[in-house]
């Protein structure tokens, strides 16, 4: 059989959780407050530093065993919130640029490697259904008890460092989607958020010297909770489920259902006027297949508003 490779909120207002990155670790990223309130006419620009380390790049469909990576991404990214059709929306795109080294057993040889290029570009529109009307910044007012529910498209564009001959790739030379709907529910200074999804993945035609890789729909779940401080200073636990995701190679599937559970913590610290930042860390709790790494990210964002 020929073979084919996989890879891979700051102040009152965020930059709703744009960007964590890595195809390989798209699919369980835990994100809080995606779907808190912004007034229309704000602006961030983030920049985010990652760091991954553990098996990273797992897929049963690789002749590879015992796979340890490290690997760091530093992302720049914009988001821009407007109103649409009487309602909120947003746009945000990240550019991201990986570097790493991965090492493991190759057909049971012992091989490692170094990668360093441009990732995927990620790009995400956002639409609120309700709970956060399209107000500017000066009559923007947040109701403690006010419930927000919205929905979201994001999108991996492969425009990311790919050679078909590599059995590890920065890119994944494919497209990939998620729609997700979403719900924040502040409760006086504590929080909840909730979120649910599904990646389909668009097929790889150049995996590994001219074969085909196929992954079924991964869905995703996301449950949040936290405690905000004061306007930008909060603190939140993160729980998230990743199932499915199947791969197959020319059609031959793989052992590799996910059935994946990650937690984490994300805390966020205004730093200056417009200026926040924000740290995340997370694990793998329960890990069937892939996904078992232990990812740290260190953001800071500038925000400003239309006059």
């Amino acid at each position: 059989m020929r073979r084919r490779p996989c890879r891979w909120a700051p102040l009152r207002y965020s930059a709703l959780g744009l960007l964590f990155p890595v195809a390989a670790t798209c699919a369980q990223e835990l994100e809080p407050r995606t779907y808190s309130p912004s007034p229309i006419g704000t602006h961030f620009l983030v920049a985010t530093w990652s760091h991954l380390s553990g098996d990273v790049l797992t897929d049963t469909s690789l002749p590879i065993s015992g796979v340890e990576a490290r690997f760091d991404l530093y992302s720049l990214g914009y988001v821009s919130t407007f109103p649409l059709l009487d309602h909120t929306a947003s746009f945000g795109i990240a550019l991201p640029y990986v570097r790493g080294n991965v090492s493991g057993n190759v057909i049971d040889a012992p091989t490692e490697v170094y990668r360093a290029g441009p990732g995927d570009i990620r790009l995400r529109f956002a639409f609120n259904l309700f709970g956060n009307p399209p107000l500017p910044v000066e009559a923007f007012v947040r109701p403690e008890s006010t419930t927000s529910v919205g929905t979201s498209l994001t999108m991996i564009v492969p425009t990311g460092q790919y050679v078909g001959s590599r059995l590890v790739n920065i890119g994944v030379n494919r497209w990939s989607f998620k729609p997700e709907i979403g719900v924040s529910q502040p409760l006086g200074n504590w929080f909840v958020d909730a979120s649910a999804g599904v990646w389909f993945f668009m097929d790889n035609d150049d995996f590994f010297g001219g074969n085909q890789r196929s992954q079924a729909p991964l869905m995703t779940l996301q449950l949040h909770s936290g405690y905000t401080f004061r306007p930008g200073f909060w603190i939140a636990v993160d729980l998230g489920y990743a199932s499915g995701g199947r791969t197959s190679v020319n059609d031959a599937p793989a052992d590799d259902r996910q059935a994946n559970v990650r937690y984490g913590f994300t805390f966020s610290l205004p730093v200056s006027r417009g200026w926040s930042t924000k740290f995340a860390f997370s694990h793998g709790l329960v890990t069937r297949a892939g996904g078992d790494f232990t990812a740290v990210a260190l953001t800071l964002q500038y925000r400003w508003f239309d006059r």
